[in-house]
């Protein structure tokens, strides 16, 4: 009996070893696939002109026939960290004005050089193939992308996720540098509002010391300020056609595997506009607009606060994915006169303010995605920063940083401290 106590009592122990070893090697196990399923690998490069081997900034970098992608910065520069698994798709690097390049995910070099070809479209030809189509005039082009507007942009809710940047520069000197990542829940393009947002991560808010006026009222929250200068869902501006438009098509370029028609607008005196319309489907890829101030007389008003707007430019571009429209770049970028109040002559300093918003994900069915509206639109975002994510940041897709931005966020740094 006790050779029997003995050995059950042995058994026991070495079950409960075993159980505890299998439980650990399950636990294990769960964990690396869960981690194999969320690890990434990167590619990186840089987007070169051919002919010139200047940067091209601003470049679209993604995979084919993925909702997934970054953006080269204006050195040409990019990292694109890519989902697991993904090694053998095909990066797509494309931009208005120069023929595409595929490329393998897994034959890309350490800091791999991307040459693209410019190429140009002789307007002649163009204009002599539209004449035998019935010759579309540079209006009559504007009128039916407006027209297309319905079936070219999503007529479903969806989610972009996306990179923020807001540098804020006061007179010649850098004020504020902001970096954040969002969620935008987005109706149909018919639904007269703007998205939802999700504030994800804030990556840097770097603040230097402002200018007293600033205390009179606190900045609006960058990312409203982007996503209320919609022109496709708030229908107004060069796209419409109206007749206080005029309308010049300069040239036909390359974007893609299809052709855009470039067409400059003016609607004298304050306003110019640059579209760019897709030849085949009429839609709007590109959609450039700015104000400027003419002689000391601005389109706007001076504002009770005394400030008073002298240049707004504003740049919104469009991808395809699944047939539809979504965007995947905007910049809003402005001039601001500041005087005391409303009735002074007396200018107290200028403010340049420019935020960006990088897409990087899109989300066309998003009923299961995940998605928490947590921003509040009336509060500035570096009045929200949680602490620093470096976990988040290590293989979030955004703009390389280039020396510019380094040493502008290093001025701020010393000057914080």
């Amino acid at each position: 009996m006790k050779y029997v106590t003995l050995f059950s009592h042995n058994r026991s122990r070495s079950m409960d070893t075993i159980f505890r070893t299998y439980t650990f090697l399950v636990s294990l196990f769960v964990c690396l696939m869960g981690s194999s399923q969320t690890s990434t690998f990167s590619v990186s490069g840089q987007i070169l002109d051919r002919e010139t081997s200047e940067p091209i900034a601003f470049a679209s970098v993604y995979v084919q026939s993925e909702s997934i992608g970054t953006t080269s910065n204006e050195e040409g520069l990019f990292v694109f960290h890519i989902p697991a698994g993904e090694e053998e798709s095909s990066i797509i690097i494309s931009i208005i004005g120069y023929a595409p390049v595929s490329k393998r995910a897994n034959t890309f070099g350490k800091n791999q050089k991307i040459f693209l070809s410019a190429k140009t479209t002789d307007l002649d030809e163009v204009v002599l193939t539209a004449a035998k189509k019935k010759e579309l005039t540079a209006k009559a082009i504007v009128r039916k992308a407006y027209k297309n507007i319905e079936r070219n942009y999503p007529d479903q809710p969806y989610i972009l996720e996306g990179y923020v940047r807001d540098l804020q520069k006061e007179d010649e000197k850098f004020v504020e540098y902001l970096e954040c990542a969002s969620k935008f829940f987005y109706q149909a393009h018919t639904v007269k509002k703007e998205p939802l947002v999700e504030l994800v991560e804030v990556k840097t808010n770097y603040l230097g010391k402002k200018h007293p006026w600033n205390k009179k009222s606190e900045r609006k929250n960058s990312i409203i300020d982007l996503v209320e200068d919609d022109l496709i869902r708030f229908d107004y501006g060069s796209i419409k056609g109206k007749n206080g438009w005029k309308y010049e098509l300069e040239g036909i370029l390359p974007y893609g595997n299809g052709l855009v028609y470039k067409i400059n607008c003016i609607d004298e005196p304050f306003q110019t506009s640059t579209l760019f319309v897709d030849t085949k489907t009429f839609a709007f890829v590109r959609i450039e607009l700015t104000r400027r101030a003419i002689d000391n007389k601005s389109w706007a008003r001076r504002l009770t606060n005394g400030a008073l707007q002298i240049y707004y430019n504003l740049v919104l571009e469009y991808q395809v994915y699944k047939g539809k429209m979504y965007l995947k770049y905007q910049k809003e970028e402005d001039s601001w006169r500041i005087f005391e109040d409303l009735e002074s002559n007396e200018i107290l300093f200028s403010k340049y303010p420019k935020k960006e918003l990088f897409i990087n994900k899109i989300i066309d069915d998003p009923e299961h995605y995940p998605f928490e509206k947590n921003m509040d639109v009336g509060t500035s975002i570096e009045n929200q920063a949680n602490e620093y994510n470096a976990n988040f940041w290590d293989t979030y897709n955004i703009p390389t940083q280039t020396e510019k931005e380094s040493k502008i966020i290093k001025e701020l740094r010393n000057r914080s401290n």
